[in-house]
């Protein structure tokens, strides 16, 4: 599965029943449990790259790429919004780009 893919299905569960789906009953519990959700994947993630087991690592960034894109979309934030604003920071450095933030 591409992650345009996980974008479209997130995107198809939004408005689901949230008896039918994972995601569903994420979005209806709403934004802050969705961010919630996403800390602890993320944190999960950081645990594996630490300890630097490369199965576990690729398992949990996966679930917190999929939270992720989960939380954006409670807040209407989808995958293209994401790409765009990378792509406007493709014209300068990193460092300038952090320096102008």
């Amino acid at each position: 599965m591409s992650i345009h893919d996980l974008a479209n299905t997130i995107a198809a569960r939004k408005g689901a029943d949230p008896d039918s789906s994972w995601t569903a009953k994420l979005l209806a519990k709403g934004p802050e449990k969705c961010a919630e959700k996403f800390g602890e994947e993320s944190i999960e993630a950081i645990i594996e790259a630490i300890k630097g087991d490369k199965a576990k690592l690729t398992s949990e960034a996966a679930d917190a790429i999929y939270h992720l894109l989960v939380m954006c979309a409670a807040r209407d934030v989808t995958l293209a919004d994401i790409e765009a604003e990378l792509a406007s920071r493709t014209t300068q450095s990193g460092i300038a780009e952090k320096a102008s933030r």
